[in-house]
């Protein structure tokens, strides 16, 4: 395993000799300065019988630095060349390359299973595979992820923040998140026209007292609280529900004002709501939203 991590230099030495040119379509910002992988590496508080799960290695950089921290490291890349290349450039006997899509992944892929994801994460994919990969891998404990730095703040806002919305509640749901610090867009190759922002999370039980509701039954309160994220959750959830009187009664059987709205809720009140309307009597067909679309959960 090489020791030395990438720098500019070698970086684009290496491109050069791969013929890559990073592209836009897949979210390609390589990552060229070895205090931010070793920053990165040290925020994540990997232990040394860790078993990381990189998306997006690109050229290796990051990976570089998280062999050397882990028992064992995963990296999920789309691009079929940089796949193949990067068992050349990091040559670890504990990296498993799976050439493919991070959002098609499914736990079986991957022996031993892993424990941390910490990832450089392409902007235009970022919270699909977050969200997918926790309910994918029950066995993460948690990870570090950099992704765009406005993301970064939606998927760490707590209600009542202007950003709170669906990435919101819905990383909530697996996970306590926190801010990890922000990333200037001159560490990168090529340099984005917006700074990055690192995200810690640590997997926690679903909120309690969720009762009969399933994840799917609360993200569809989510979804559709937050596509009309400025009427009251009566007005809101009234497709949802079938109606806005039945919304209405469920709002008040999970205790919360039906004046109330989605940016206010935390996510163990989303579950109050999808639990009370799977026990509360029928009086209206419970449907998804067919009005306007839910927030982007997408970066």
């Amino acid at each position: 395993m090489a020791d030395t991590l990438l720098g500019p230099a070698e970086i684009r030495e290496l491109a050069a000799r791969l013929g890559v040119a990073p592209t836009k379509k897949l979210g390609q910002n390589f990552l060229h300065d070895p205090n931010t992988i070793r920053r990165i590496v040290a925020a994540a508080a990997l232990r040394p019988d860790d078993v990381a799960l990189e998306v997006g290695p690109g050229l290796g950089s990051l990976t570089l630095g998280l062999v050397a921290a882990v028992r064992h490291v995963h990296a999920v890349e789309l691009d079929a060349k940089l796949a193949a290349a990067l068992p050349e450039t990091v040559t670890a006997p504990h990296l498993t390359v799976h050439p493919g899509d991070a959002l098609r992944v499914t736990g079986d892929l991957f022996d031993p299973a892993p424990t941390m994801l910490v990832a450089n994460l392409p902007y235009n994919v970022a919270v699909p595979v977050v969200l997918h990969l926790l309910a994918e891998l029950p066995s993460l404990r948690g990870g570090l992820v950099m992704v765009q730095k406005e993301v970064a703040d939606r998927l760490t806002a707590g209600p009542g923040s202007k950003v709170y919305g669906v990435p919101s509640v819905k990383l909530a749901w697996y996970a306590e998140a926190r801010p990890a610090g922000k990333v200037p867009p001159a560490v990168f190759w090529p340099v984005p026209n917006v700074d990055s922002g690192l995200v810690a999370f640590t997997r926690r039980e679903p909120p309690a007292g969720h009762g009969p509701a399933s994840r799917a039954d609360v993200f569809a309160v989510v979804d559709a609280a937050f596509a009309q994220r400025r009427k009251t959750l009566r007005a809101a959830l009234a497709g949802w529900a079938g109606g806005a009187d039945r919304a209405e009664r469920v709002l008040r059987e999970a205790g919360v004002s039906p004046q109330a709205r989605g940016e206010a809720l935390t996510v163990g009140e989303f579950a109050a709501i999808a639990a009370a309307a799977k026990v509360s009597a029928p009086g209206g067909k419970l449907s998804p939203s067919t009005g306007a679309q839910p927030e982007e959960v997408d970066s």
